[in-house]
């Protein structure tokens, strides 16, 4: 429900779905402990995996209509010359960046290590037999649907990219024409949102059958695995942070400790809903009134929560290499290199809602190999506490994109940028230091 700032009246804590998940997945700790039988039932499985059912459900139409939408809308980029492709290059550049980094962590840190022996190995050699009898040139030609209706009924994820990559040029280059049809798919992808925050009100009970089940069978001796996972992925993200965007903000002459301390606010606001977009709008005021000009900030920023996604494709990494660790599934450098490419593609239909991240990553997985789809249970049960840290990650992301791409394009102003960054706290000054500079 949205309200006005002013009149919103907090929920009691005891309604707060935050509150609700952390609750489930002590209690599902507790449950598969204590009661492993009754945890590994198969109506306590059901809970999980009906909710990851739930997710996948529109998984399709999702990575349709984000897709279509960030291609289609960049005909703005017209307006402002080339600001659009520098950003594009940057967006591609960095996303690559935080996958690499994400697959190189989880090479070197092998946390999910230990789950393999209790695994299901008869299903996952099913999985592996069915993967290794597609030939590359299978692969490819798969790509390509009989029928664009066949692919969304199939839920095939690559064939619902490659034609929403089409359609998205297509509606690009019909112009003004186009813009009915735009804005038709920007509602329905709005619509879709609207489905996924009612499913993930499910998100309780989601998560305490995936934590009873994985405690439940895999033993107490599980959670040392998960909270290795959590632990590995906060560390890897504030390694991007700090040595990737920090290496860019010196490059571009600024401090990458003093702009987060700069839009401290709105991580708080991100911390809070799990969402990168819910601080959109105040993070967009506040990279202007650091000097970032108004073309580039609404360029850059709202493209980057499509094509600009570093802590969702950290993520996405590190969480298909435990799954594979964790269900004993060998992961060649050649399957590694299609989770490159795939994530990539697949990261563009994650928006800054609560669970995109895991949306992805199970469109991911299904690409990669069936064979991991079965642990998308396991990770669920701990990816509340990573998708802060993905929606952080992405905010300082794309704010560090727009100073950037604003300084290369020569349209920011040196004085608001230190000004704001050396004051850090009342936006009121900077915007001082914008009129009078």
């Amino acid at each position: 429900m949205t309200t006005s700032v002013g009149t919103a009246v907090p929920k009691p804590w005891y309604r707060v779905l935050y509150v609700q998940v952390l609750f489930a997945i002590v209690l599902g700790v507790i449950v598969g402990w204590l009661f492993p039988h009754l945890a590994t039932n198969d109506w306590v499985k059901a809970l999980g995996d009906g909710f990851i059912k739930l997710i996948r459900m529109v998984i399709a139409p999702i990575i349709f209509c984000t897709v279509v939408s960030g291609i289609s809308h960049i005909q703005d980029a017209r307006k402002v010359g080339r600001v659009g492709v520098k950003a594009l290059v940057y967006f591609e550049v960095i996303s690559t960046f935080a996958l690499v980094i994400g697959l190189v962590i989880g090479n070197l840190v092998q946390v999910g290590q230990g789950l393999s022996e209790k695994g299901n190995a008869a299903a996952v050699a099913s999985f592996a037999k069915q993967a290794e009898a597609q030939k590359s040139v299978d692969f490819v030609l798969n790509i390509i649907p009989d029928s664009v209706v066949g692919a969304f009924a199939k839920g095939d994820i690559l064939q619902v990219l490659l034609f929403a990559i089409l359609f998205g040029f297509a509606l690009m280059a019909m112009g003004q024409r186009g813009e009915k049809l735009r804005d038709i798919i920007d509602e329905t992808s709005h619509a879709i949102f609207g489905v996924i925050g009612i499913v993930m009100k499910a998100a309780p009970f989601g998560a305490f059958g995936a934590m009873a089940y994985t405690i439940g069978k895999y033993g107490p001796e599980a959670l040392g695995n998960l909270v290795g996972l959590i632990a590995l992925f906060y560390a890897t993200a504030g390694l991007f942070v700090v040595l990737v965007l920090g290496t860019i903000a010196r490059i571009a002459g600024f401090n990458i400790f003093r702009f987060i301390a700069y839009i401290k606010d709105e991580l708080l606001i991100v911390l809070g809903t799990s969402s990168s977009e819910s601080a959109l709008p105040q993070l967009m005021e506040k990279l202007e009134r650091l000097g970032c000009s108004k073309p580039v900030v609404g360029l850059v920023v709202p493209t980057g929560y499509s094509f600009n996604l570093d802590g969702t494709n950290i993520y996405m990494t590190l969480a298909t290499l435990f799954i594979g660790q964790a269900l004993g599934v060998h992961l060649s450098f050649g399957d590694q290199i299609t989770i490159l490419v795939v994530a990539m593609l697949t990261s563009k239909g994650a928006s800054g809602v609560t669970g995109a991240g895991f949306i992805t990553l199970a469109a991911t997985l299904t690409v990669v190999n069936p064979a991991l789809v079965p642990g998308m249970a396991i990770v669920f049960s701990i990816d509340k506490f990573m998708s802060e840290v993905r929606a952080i990650t992405n905010i300082i992301g794309n704010g560090v994109a727009a100073v950037v791409v604003a300084w290369w394009e020569g349209e920011l102003d040196r004085t608001a940028l230190n000004a704001g960054l050396r004051k850090q706290i009342d936006p009121s000054d900077v915007q001082t230091a914008v009129t009078t500079g």
